[in-house]
């Protein structure tokens, strides 16, 4: 690390002279900065190929990485200096890659490892992170069409090709009158829909009764809900997650939807809102649209399907019955940075009615905005179907991902990932001290240690499971899991999906499991045997 540069001298003297002027003294003369070369493409054609050839070294050597970093909270903090240069220090971008590789890649949590099953993929392509650099390098701003046409009728394009790919109904598309948009995350397409319900509901029974409003979900919705809730001002007594049950595989119930709704249409509140989800993200349950719409139908209710991981598998026909019934909700959502190659970040969501969406959060056009060229144009400002003004261009990236690989290399990605989780679920299956506690419907699996009787049966089972956890994750050279706790039960997930991962790491990571597993058991064996004296 390159010493922080002292800007003023500690013993700076200051007098005042002739005509008020302030001389300083022990200061050098202020130098001005040369900024000709800030965009000089001949420099950016350098640094950029080390940028490249950094990246790809950290790729060719993810394996000698540990998934998980073993530091401490303030370590980076204590390692870098407390202020930022005055002046950049010779080679700076070069030493600050060093600095990268050596400093900053050791503390992370390698998410592109092959290792890494904790979490849902953020995965990666070369065309998602060249298209991410090509985004970067543009640097428009498309909030409105005439900000940046192309960049506004490319992402109505694109949003139509994703939908057509994933076997989304048409009346969702601008081809059949709906229209999509590509944001940050789920969370903000959520809170979005929910403000375009809120507003679209109080226009018919007045504004002063959002006191009244209720929202639903299950409680096995992701809490990006309950947050947007609160942010779109939503009481938080008026947020029901209904409960779910193993039997269901912790489906939200049309029954328990329909008691809970009908209980606040008779206590005098108004029924707005209702957050399904294809692939919750404990379990990756899967709630039933049809059903669910029926029950919400009559009062009225938005009804806004999550798929932010599983959205993705769509692209496959033998997963598009998960969304029978579809054609009724008014809004949809997934992440294509999760599983779909688009590197981080790429949420799409499409809307049945856009009407909607522009009026709750469109602007008047201000005189910059303006365009001479659009009005009386039938065209799309994309400042009006999100929260913020300043966008990203990333329909780019998105078009490049289905443009290089197509829609059957992405059924091809997808399609691996879900023949390696089988064959961890039926490495599981295939030892007896183990069990599957949920089905497995896309490329999770969730599993535990069978509860032992002699060893506390369920009592136990949760803390001998939390202790393999701890003593997988504890292997420097092994996967990362994480877990859930669902029903009552502590469970350990799998979840493959990293672009490097292939079956060899799968199987190798089993083997960890079934490794610390007989060391726990052995350890409990013992002493059962111990106390049996």
């Amino acid at each position: 690390m390159a010493p922080t540069v002292q800007c003023l001298e500690a013993a700076t003297v200051a007098t005042v002279g002739k005509g008020g002027a302030v001389p300083v003294v022990g200061q050098a003369p202020e130098k001005k900065m040369q900024c000709s070369n800030l965009l000089d493409a001949d420099e950016f054609r350098r640094q950029g190929h080390q940028v490249i050839d950094f990246i790809s070294d950290y790729y060719g050597g993810m394996g000698d990485y540990p998934v998980h970093p073993s530091v401490t909270p303030g370590f980076l903090r204590n390692l870098l200096p407390a202020e930022a240069p005055c002046r950049p220090e010779p080679d700076a971008f070069g030493s600050a890659l060093k600095d990268v590789r050596d400093i900053i890649l050791p503390g992370m949590t390698h998410w592109q490892s092959p290792r890494h099953f904790a979490h849902f993929p953020a995965s990666s392509s070369t065309i998602g992170a060249l298209g991410e650099a090509l985004t970067a390098g543009i640097n428009v701003v498309p909030f409105t069409w005439a900000a940046s046409p192309a960049a506004a009728e490319l992402e109505m394009v694109v949003v139509d090709w994703l939908g057509k790919a994933l076997h989304l109904p048409e009346r969702l598309l601008f081809a059949g009158g709906g229209g999509g948009t590509i944001l940050g995350t789920s969370c903000e397409a959520i809170l979005c829909a929910l403000v375009a319900a809120r507003d679209k509901k109080l226009a018919e029974i007045g504004e002063n009764r959002i006191c009244d409003l209720v929202v639903y979900c299950s409680d096995q919705t992701h809490f990006a809900f309950r947050k947007a809730a609160r942010i779109a001002g939503i009481q938080r007594d008026h947020c029901r997650a209904i409960h779910t049950c193993h039997e269901d595989m912790f489906a939200l119930s049309p029954t328990e939807l329909q008691a809970a709704m009908q209980a606040d249409v008779d206590a005098g509140l108004v029924p707005l809102f209702l957050c399904a989800t294809i692939g919750t993200t404990q379990t990756t349950a899967v709630d039933p649209i049809g059903e669910l719409c029926a029950v919400t139908a009559p009062h009225g209710v938005w009804v806004h399907v999550d798929a932010a991981y599983a959205g993705s598998a769509l692209v496959c026909p033998e997963f598009t019955h998960m969304i029978d019934g579809v054609e009724a909700v008014d809004s949809f959502s997934m992440n294509a940075h999760k599983w779909l190659l688009a590197n981080n970040d790429c949420c799409v969501m499409w809307v049945k009615k856009p009407s909607a969406l522009v009026a709750a959060l469109g602007t008047e056009q201000e005189y910059i905005l303006k365009d001479a060229a659009s009005e009386g144009h039938d065209v799309v400002d994309y400042k009006d179907w999100n929260m913020t003004l300043t966008r990203r261009f990333r329909a780019l990236k998105m078009w490049l991902v289905l443009r290089c690989y197509g829609v059957h290399g992405l059924r091809d990605h997808i399609r691996s990932h879900v023949r390696m989780a089988v064959e961890f679920e039926d490495m599981v299956r295939a030892d007896e001290r183990f069990e599957v506690v949920t089905e497995r419907t896309f490329a999770l699996v969730c599993f535990r240690i069978r509860p032992v009787d002699k060893f506390g049966g369920q009592k136990t089972a949760n803390d001998l499971n939390r202790a393999l956890l701890e003593q997988v994750n504890a292997v420097t050279s092994g996967p990362y899991m994480s877990s859930a706790n669902v029903g009552g039960m502590f469970m350990l997930r799998c979840a493959v999906g990293s672009t490097l991962t292939e079956q060899h790491h799968v199987a190798h990571g089993w083997k960890v499991v079934q490794d610390q597993a007989s060391v726990i058991l052995g350890k409990m064996e013992i002493i059962h045997t111990l106390c049996s004296k």
